[in-house]
């Protein structure tokens, strides 16, 4: 079973969350738990994952300026966000096997998630 969710969003990259806790760990914490608070409300319909899964995430993104691996960075954000939606049991080894991300260019930008359910 794979499990789709378009999330509207452009997230942080790894070099702007790195600045908001360079200038303060609180500000970091308190970005990370709002846009996680952000996520889950694109996860209400998604049922409860019972098997591992494989994410696949394509990132699109309206300009070409930001680095691949910074943009990519924000899976941890949306990892967490499952979880914390109640939607995954952890992020752990266990019930994670593997990433692929894409990167496509459009006029708004959107993260695309497919869920792919596997075998343990």
């Amino acid at each position: 079973m794979i499990h789709t969710v378009k999330i509207p969003l452009k997230l942080d990259s790894l070099n702007d969350y790195i600045d908001k806790n360079r200038t303060n760990w609180n500000i970091g914490n308190n970005y990370k738990k709002s846009i996680q608070r952000t996520i889950m409300l694109y996860f209400r319909k998604l049922p409860k994952i019972e098997k591992p899964v494989k994410i696949h995430i394509t990132w699109v993104e309206v300009k070409k300026n930001r680095d691949p691996d910074n943009i990519a960075f924000a899976k941890k954000f949306i990892l967490d966000a499952l979880v914390k939606a109640g939607k995954l049991p952890n992020d752990n080894h266990r019930w994670i096997k593997g990433f692929s991300d894409n990167f496509d260019f459009s006029k708004e930008s959107e993260i695309i998630l497919k869920i792919e359910e596997v075998e343990e």
